[in-house]
Formats: C-alpha cells, structure tokens, sequence
C-alpha cells in the first residue's frame, strides 16, 4: 500500500513539475516574444520620426534637432540613436549615449539578441533604411530592455511561487485522494487477515467495481477449497466404513493358530487385503478430486468409450453398451471427477443390467443432460432416495459397499447439478443428471 502511494505521489510530483517547467517556459517566451513585437512597432514609428526630423540646411543636409523628443537629450535615458549616411560620411548619434557608442545591427529589422549598452544596459535595437534627398539613410533606434526584463522576471517568480503552492496543495488533496481510494484494499487487506484467524469464510462482496472481479475470484477459490475440505473428510469417513467390515474379518482370521495350515482361510485374508487395498485406493483417490473446474478443465466425451469397453470386459461379453453422443463433444469439468462418476454409474448400472447398458449425453442451452440406463431390475420409488444415501444397499448379493451412488451425488453436487433416479424404458433404472453451464471464466466451448 505505501508502494503504491509512494509512486503515485513521486509519479505526481514528476509530472507537476515538468509541466510547470513547461508552462513557465512557455509563458515567459510568449511574454518576451508578444513585448518585442509590440515594442517593435514602436521603434519603427521612431526610426520614421528620425527620418522626417533630417531638413536640407545651408550646408546640406541637417539634423533638426528640435524634433528630436527629450529622452535622446538626457545621458543615459534609455532610448537612443544612430543615424548613418555612407555615401556623406555623416554620422549622428543621440547625446543620450554619452560617451558610449551603439553599433547598427548588421540587417535592418529587429534585432534577435539584446545589445549590450551603456551602464550595463540591454538593448533592444531597430534599424531601418530609407532613401531620402537621394541618398541612402541608415536610422537604428535601441531601447533599454531591462525594466521590461524585471518585470517579467517577478512575474515569473510571482507565477513560480504559485505554481510550487499549488503542486504543494495538490499532493495534499492527492494523499488525501488516494487514501480514500485505496482504503477498500486496505480492508481486503484486513479481511484476508481475518481469513487467515478464521475469524470469517468469505471476503465481502460490496467493493468498488475495480476490485469485484478480484474478490469474487478469491471467493471462489475459497469456496473451492472449502468443498475440497469437505470432500476430504467424506474420503476419510468412507475409507473408515469400508475398512471396518474387512479388518474385523482380518483381526478374526489372524487370531487363529490353525491359519497357516488351512489354505482357504489364507485365501480369505488375501481376499480380505485385496479388498482393503482396493477401498483404500479408491478412497484417498476421491479425497484428491478437484471437485469444482478450473480454466481449461474438460472431459472429451471420447475417452467414455474406452471406459464402456473396459467395463464389457469386466462384466461380461453378454452385456451391450449403447452409448449417444455428438461427436467432439467436450464437459468443462474436472476430468478426473467426471471419470469417476461416470465409472461409478456405469459399474452400477453394469452389476444390476441383464443385457443393455444405456448412455446418453445431450447439450442443452441450460446445460448438459446424461441418462445411464440399464435393463435391470429397477428400484421401487419408495426405496430410490434411500440408496443415494452413502453407504446404503439393497442387495448384500451384489458385490459393493454401497458407497457409489453417494460418491456420484457428491461429484454432481460439486459442479452444481442435481441426480435423481427414475424408471428407464428399458425396464431398470435410470439415473438421470443435470449440469449446469459453467459461468465466468471457467466456461469453454462444449463443441469443437
């Protein structure tokens, strides 16, 4: 947080100052630019009057010097004259100029630099050319420049010293701007802190609109972990069900002397570890799930065939998978979840089905909808939402722990879809799923 104020305010500073240096600069060059035009027109009304005060006397040509206005008479002025006519040799110069001298500009016009003049004067100088009496004439008029030098030179400290007490009052309001503004992440600061006390489960949502796609991501992945918390503790509680029925007849077995002797009790406890080393697998697998998609996250719908082939080896070359979906088609969830649930639903239907084992999956503009159907025996109405209840069979002659339907469920919970069993057309049952679309940043295309 003091990072970032520091450069906004280091940022603010660097910029006033440019553009301040840049204003001042300018202004000082328009003012100085706009006085020597307007002084200009000045000088050149004086170079005319010069002009018109040189009368033809009794010995040529005379400088009238009654026409010539007071500030060329008294030293030192501030305003001076140079007249020049070369073809003569005449020369007349203003008695302001004292003993100095003043140089005509090598061109007629305004001079670009200041001339240095008397007393440590500084000239701003004109010089024009006439053609009077038929002779060429050379009239230069200089003007101290250095009364209009200081003022400008105030107005620039005056402007300056505004300038600085404005930068200085904007970094005061821009503190005091940036404090407000950067005080919701402050308190995204102080709610992660208290997520890290566990004094709350959630950032809150009522933040500027900057920071809403920050916070609700952040809530995401917290509820994502939340879910994978809980997810886990159901592995650890299916694991410890599992194993309860096996290590009770393992601790039976091992109790007795005649073990080693009797091949078919050895052949039970190997069973019996078999089964343990299965569930245990299963087990910490489910506990490791993602449960909820990340970007990118999918399952081709492909790979489902591999999987109805594995299963027809594992239950019988009688039984017949009918499988119905589009080609290409993609569910945008985790695919180790989705493989789960789909092999769990689909060993079910497997074990229960006499000879057709049916999956459908369809894209919906709400979702996606899968029906797993099987020619089997079917579930009464009133026994359906019971086997969906973690751990619970109807059958004990069916190899199982009755933990699939439970285990499905929560998978489909996860990616926010609902289950339900009803009667199939085939004359079992049918378990029929519901997926939402993906909102956000985890949606993908489903058809490619």
């Amino acid at each position: 947080m003091r990072s970032i104020q520091t450069r906004l305010r280091v940022g603010l500073v660097v910029v006033l100052l440019v553009a301040g240096l840049v204003l001042v600069l300018g202004s000082a060059w328009l003012v100085d630019h706009a006085l020597r035009r307007y002084l200009e027109t000045g000088l050149r009304s004086e170079t005319e009057n010069l002009l018109a005060a040189l009368v033809r006397g009794p010995h040529g040509l005379q400088l009238d010097e009654g026409r010539l206005g007071s500030l060329y008479t008294r030293p030192l002025s501030g305003r001076y004259f140079l007249i020049e006519i070369p073809a003569l040799d005449i020369r007349w110069r203003s008695r302001s100029l004292w003993d100095a001298q003043l140089e005509a500009p090598p061109a007629a016009g305004l001079t670009d630099a200041l001339l240095d003049g008397p007393s440590g004067q500084r000239l701003l100088t004109y010089r024009a050319d006439y053609q009077r009496y038929g002779q060429q004439i050379s009239v230069t008029v200089a003007d101290d420049y250095n009364p209009l030098l200081a003022s400008l030179t105030r107005i620039l400290g005056v402007g300056a010293a505004l300038g600085l007490a404005t930068l200085v009052l904007l970094l005061l309001l821009q503190r005091l701007i940036v404090r407000r503004a950067l005080r919701p992440l402050e308190q995204v600061r102080e709610q992660i802190a208290q997520l890290h006390q566990g004094r709350r489960s959630a950032l809150d949502g009522t933040v500027p609109a900057e920071l809403a796609p920050l916070v609700a991501e952040m809530n995401a992945l917290l509820r994502h972990t939340e879910e994978g918390l809980k997810r886990a503790r159901h592995g650890i509680g299916n694991l410890g069900h599992a194993l309860k029925t096996p290590l009770a007849v393992l601790t039976s077995l091992a109790e007795r002397p005649e073990l080693q002797t009797l091949p078919e009790q050895r052949d039970t406890l190997r069973e019996q570890l078999a089964r343990i080393r299965e569930r245990l697998e299963r087990e910490l697998r489910r506990a490791r799930l993602a449960g909820e998609a990340l970007p990118g996250a999918h399952l081709d719908v492909a790979e489902l065939r591999e999987l109805c082939v594995l299963l027809q080896r594992l239950h019988g070359e009688h039984l017949v998978f009918d499988y119905q979906f589009p080609d290409g088609l993609r569910l945008p969830w985790d695919r180790e979840d989705l493989l789960e649930l789909f092999g769990t639903l689909l060993d079910n239907a497997s074990k229960w089905a006499h000879r057709q084992v049916r999956l459908e999956i369809a894209r919906r503009a709400e979702g996606y909808a899968i029906h797993i159907e099987d020619d089997g025996p079917g579930v009464p109405e009133g026994e359906r939402q019971a086997i969906l209840s973690r751990g619970t069979r109807l059958d004990e002659g069916v190899a199982g722990h009755g933990l699939g339907l439970g285990i499905a469920r929560d998978i489909v919970d996860s990616c926010g879809g609902t289950l339900a069993l009803a009667p199939s057309a085939l004359g079992g049952l049918a378990v029929v799923i519901h997926l939402p679309s993906p909102t956000g940043g985890s949606q993908h295309q489903s058809v490619v």
